[in-house]
């Protein structure tokens, strides 16, 4: 546990109590995540917490965020080191992706417990319009469709995608089951032909 006395630059405070807040939320869920159990779990004071994220919505949305940054970024790397073809693309889309429901899990209780709250579901749309512009570029190299027709292609993969994700967490598939089901849906999308 970090003491209050502790002095850390602001961002590595925040760091450090986004890391915090995620050991609780794995541990206790959402519902045992406030300002006062991260205050008190990251040993520091409860005006601290809240000059970093001022409510627990902001609390649960800066947590959100850095989840899908880690996805981002562990995708794109995922990405430059993935062979040039478009079966490999997808592959690497799709276990990225499902890697975020497996290794992430507390991504959907977050999710869950911001349901309703405007700022959330603003954040939560900018963030599938990148994913999907993401999708999108690194598999127009392989696909004769116009870049808008990709693209809306894309958002129903995604969607399916979010749908596959909802029946390995209820275990009616396995991480393999998935990924090869999404890799196939995504591979059979990008084809230009009717």
């Amino acid at each position: 546990m970090t003491t209050g006395s502790t002095r850390l630059s602001k961002p590595a405070r925040r760091e450090q109590l986004l890391d915090t807040a995620t050991t609780i939320v794995r541990a206790h869920g959402t519902d045992g995540l406030t300002l006062l159990t991260l205050a008190e779990a990251a040993g520091v004071s409860r005006p601290i917490v809240y000059d970093h994220f001022g409510t627990r919505p902001g609390l649960l949305i800066a947590l959100y965020r850095r989840l899908d940054e880690r996805h981002r970024a562990a995708s794109e790397e995922a990405l430059r080191d993935a062979p040039a073809t478009p079966r490999d693309i997808a592959r690497v889309l799709s276990t990225a992706y499902f890697a975020c429901a497996t290794d992430m899990p507390e991504w959907t209780a977050i999710s869950a417990a911001l349901k309703g709250n405007p700022e959330m579901e603003a954040i939560e749309r900018d963030l599938l319009n990148g994913y999907t512009d993401l999708m999108a570029t690194a598999l127009q190299p392989y696909s004769g469709l116009t870049r808008h027709a990709l693209r809306l292609r894309c958002v129903g993969v995604l969607g399916a995608a979010e749908a596959i994700a909802a029946e390995l967490n209820r275990g009616r598939a396995t991480v393999a089951e998935a990924v090869t089901a999404l890799t196939e849906l995504t591979v059979g999308s990008i084809d230009a032909q009717p």
